[in-house]
């Protein structure tokens, strides 16, 4: 009999973004089974990420050394052939309930629908928080109908037509050590400095205002995760979190504070 879903998500390719992911990447893709292709742009592992990535036939694996998230991203793009984009990190995990939704939506669309925009759930530890900061974003697109920017450390899409919003989530499920994580933020974090330092002020999200508040944010982020996105109720998760949270940003100030009294930032 034929599957209506499956028909519909023939559509879809994934794009997947990699670099020493094999702590996450085989649960990843072990939620993308629907996929006829799955495109994967690696920047150079020297984990078993390639090896993992080898295991699943539906890969197509192209190397490309890393410049910035936007280009690798861009770059991934164009080599998507069919209808839409599924663009994920290799941390990100795409329930049943999330298929059927995205081919509903992708049945329904318009002509002048050019993007989906999906919430996240994160996941601590392989169980869901109630909630987090992670702010909904871009997800899936029309190949062709707008490109990646970078945006501090991340990068995000900038669409050339009309945004869809789709309500199930996109799981986020991040399981690399802590010390990788720490290692991460500190790469990461200059970009931000540079990103609030530069960009104007009218054109930075409240969350980034309030980053340039840097003496409260750090503790406006702790009571946020645990008081309004209830942090509290998620046990040693939810602390975990909004600890996890609070260091990025006292470190976020400590750097802020360094740069603004003449001191050099290493990338």
């Amino acid at each position: 009999m034929p599957d209506p879903v499956a028909d519909l998500l023939d559509q879809v390719t994934p794009l997947i973004l990699t670099y020493n992911e094999e702590a996450n990447i085989g649960r990843t893709l072990e939620g993308l089974g629907w996929a006829q292709r799955i495109v994967v742009v690696d920047s150079g592992s020297t984990d078993r990420t390639l090896a993992i990535l080898a295991g699943f036939s539906q890969v197509d694996v192209v190397t490309r050394p890393f410049d910035d998230f936007a280009a690798q991203a861009n770059f991934g793009l164009g080599l998507i052939r069919t209808p839409w984009c599924l663009s994920l990190d290799a941390d990100h995990g795409i329930t049943s309930a999330f298929r059927a939704a995205l081919a509903r939506l992708i049945a329904a669309a318009e002509r002048d629908a050019v993007a989906v925009r999906t919430p996240f759930r994160y996941l601590v530890h392989g169980r869901p928080l109630r909630s987090a900061l992670l702010p909904p974003r871009i997800n899936v697109m029309r190949p062709g109908c707008g490109s990646y920017v970078n945006d501090g450390h991340a990068h995000r899409f900038l669409p050339s037509g009309r945004v869809l919003e789709l309500a199930e989530p996109i799981l986020h499920d991040d399981r690399k050590p802590l010390d990788r994580w720490m290692e991460t933020q500190r790469r990461y974090l200059p970009q931000e400095v540079h990103k609030l330092r530069t960009t104007p002020r009218h054109q930075l999200s409240r969350a980034d205002r309030l980053r340039q508040r840097h003496v409260i944010a750090p503790f406006a982020v702790l009571l946020l995760c645990l008081i309004w996105h209830r942090g509290l109720l998620d046990g040693w998760r939810g602390w975990y979190y909004a600890f996890q949270r609070m260091l990025v940003e006292l470190m976020l100030s400590l750097m802020l504070w360094e740069a603004r009294n003449g001191a050099s930032i290493d990338d």
